[in-house]
């Protein structure tokens, strides 16, 4: 889940879902068959590839796991056909929600979505109802404890070719063009700045603020029920919460 890009406002949440999926494993070794799928299984050829191994690795999932997963995308060994299906719709408070999912049955798939937001408060829409509210970017963020000097790290930042750079409480955050995202990674991490956390992320546009703890509850309950779905990856929202209120929460 990522809404707003201020960290401290999903940084709890999201460590707190992640925490009690059961599937994270399952949703990691999608993504690693699909990159080997779509562009080989070689890392060091395959940005994608690389990205996925070291998300996977982030959450100590092991070795044995992501070497089979590469092979299975690859065709090496036997594995389910999977595809990339995304979809687009809105939660409660006219939050704008977009939803990746791989998928062996896009019709099933399609279906729990579907279900899930209407329980939850929300409805799915067709497609490029609410794309056209984000923007793919590159999305880093480095650790202020470990990388103190800010001046420092901005330097490097927009040397290696970044298009933003803003601190966000405990953290820095470089945003870059999806193109340039690997190399912007791999010239900080020759600097000896090893980023926490580094994805493509579908960034909004703009926000829907969100208030009220019964509409910030049913937001998160419709994002958790989407999250629990074995095939749904990521969901990509632009609400933005007080922080008061997502503490309180």
């Amino acid at each position: 889940m990522a809404g707003h890009s201020k960290w401290k406002n999903i940084k709890h949440y999201k460590a707190a879902t992640d925490a009690k999926r059961g599937v994270l494993f399952t949703k990691l070794i999608r993504e690693i068959m699909m990159a080997a799928k779509l562009g080989g299984g070689d890392p060091s050829a395959n940005a994608r590839l690389r990205l996925a191994i070291d998300a996977g690795r982030s959450k100590s999932l092991p070795k044995d796991n992501i070497a089979r997963a590469i092979k299975k995308g690859t065709g090496d060994l036997a594995g389910e056909a999977i595809q990339e299906v995304t979809y687009e719709g809105y939660g409660p408070g006219g939050v704008a929600l977009i939803i990746d999912a791989m998928t062996d049955n896009p019709t099933r798939t399609v279906a729990d979505v579907r279900h899930k937001m209407s329980r939850a408060g929300g409805n799915l829409g067709t497609p490029n109802s609410v794309a056209f509210m984000f923007e793919k970017k590159g999305q880093l963020t480095i650790d202020v404890a470990v990388h103190g000097d800010e001046d420092a790290t901005l330097e490097a930042a927009l040397d290696a070719g970044a298009e933003d750079f803003r601190r966000e409480d405990d953290v820095y955050v470089v945003t870059t063009d999806p193109a340039s995202f690997h190399a912007v990674k791999s010239a900080l991490e020759a600097k000896g700045i090893v980023p926490t956390d580094a994805e493509l992320a579908m960034v909004p546009k703009t926000t829907v603020p969100v208030s009220g703890r019964e509409n910030v509850e049913a937001l998160f309950k419709l994002i958790d029920a989407l999250e629990e779905l074995d095939d749904v990856q990521k969901v990509w929202a632009n609400f933005d919460i007080d922080d008061a209120e997502l503490a309180d929460l």
